[in-house]
């Protein structure tokens, strides 16, 4: 298992095979729908500014199962230690020519973004980029030095990093990026 060295962020390269992959875009066949925004980030800032993207919400138990050990291992050995007590949600986005997602936060920890009916909010969130048969369209984290930087994330590659911390998808120029998306909750920061 390779990973990233850096805390902001931890990685695995092309660590899920193909065929899991594909998988697991074709969960979305047939079910895509436009993706909306919400929260504070957002307002008063029409759709088209903010994101250009499809999206599918899944609850595939064997996905799940996929991916919860990563964030385990990534909370673990970037010595982040949040107190994680569920996997909040898993989307697959499709990104197309032009489609781009600006920068924003997926949570911030706090008591004021309660996530679910037991007062849990987003802590960790997860990108599993599912194909890299596109150009540009790259995964950012916004503030990284330019030695902390994210290589360039190859099918199968997962990145791990704390929901708080600003990041983005580039606009696709040629292909289609799909990703599985997930994030992961517990009580707020204190």
């Amino acid at each position: 298992m390779s990973s990233g060295e850096v805390a902001y962020y931890w990685y695995w390269n092309k660590e899920i095979p193909h065929e899991t992959c594909q998988k697991i875009i074709s969960l979305g066949e047939g079910n895509w729908d436009q993706a909306q925004t919400f929260g504070s980030q957002e307002k008063n800032k029409p759709l088209d500014k903010i994101r250009k993207s499809d999206i599918v919400w899944i609850n595939e138990q064997w996905v799940f199962d996929l991916i919860f050990p990563y964030i385990e291992g990534a909370n673990e050995q970037a010595g982040w230690k949040y107190d994680i007590k569920l996997l909040q949600y898993c989307q697959i986005t499709r990104y197309t020519k032009d489609g781009f997602y600006s920068w924003h936060r997926d949570g911030i920890g706090c008591h004021n973004e309660l996530c679910d009916n037991y007062g849990n909010t987003r802590k960790l969130s997860m990108s599993l980029v599912l194909n890299d048969d596109y150009e540009d369209g790259d995964f950012e984290i916004h503030g990284l030095l330019e030695e902390q930087q994210i290589p360039r994330l190859e099918e199968g590659s997962i990145i791990v990093f704390p929901s708080f911390m600003e990041h983005r998808v580039t606009p696709v120029t040629r292909g289609t990026r799909y990703s599985l998306v997930a994030w992961f909750a517990g009580l707020p920061f204190v």
